[in-house]
């Protein structure tokens, strides 16, 4: 792995970098990389939308959850609102990479 990884960085992985990942470790173009990368992460979308779960294994679980509406209050003003129920994608590492996020 390279320094992007150092513990002491804290930087967001782009789909850029996705690709550029793919490109360096397979010898494609970089430009069919991208292409492979924004057509995992539709079809990982378009399951999502569809309320399927996704199981990546040795890696987690990306689920839909519904979430029922609730009190909450605005922190601006600290008025009580209600929170409408709405759904939420969740997600739950595997035990292997919890396991090495935890080392």
């Amino acid at each position: 792995m390279n320094d992007r990884y150092d513990d002491t960085k804290k930087s967001n992985l782009t789909r850029r970098e996705l690709a550029e990942a793919l490109s360096n470790q397979l010898g494609y173009p970089q430009s069919s990389c991208a292409l492979i990368v924004d057509s995992f992460l539709d079809a990982m979308k378009q399951s999502l939308l569809r309320g399927e779960s996704i199981k990546l294994v040795h890696f987690g679980t990306f689920t839909v959850r519904d979430k029922a509406p609730r009190k909450g209050r605005n922190p601006r003003t600290g008025e009580t609102i209600t929170i409408k129920k709405r759904q939420t994608v969740s997600f739950r590492p595997s035990k292997k990479l919890r396991e090495l996020v935890n080392r």
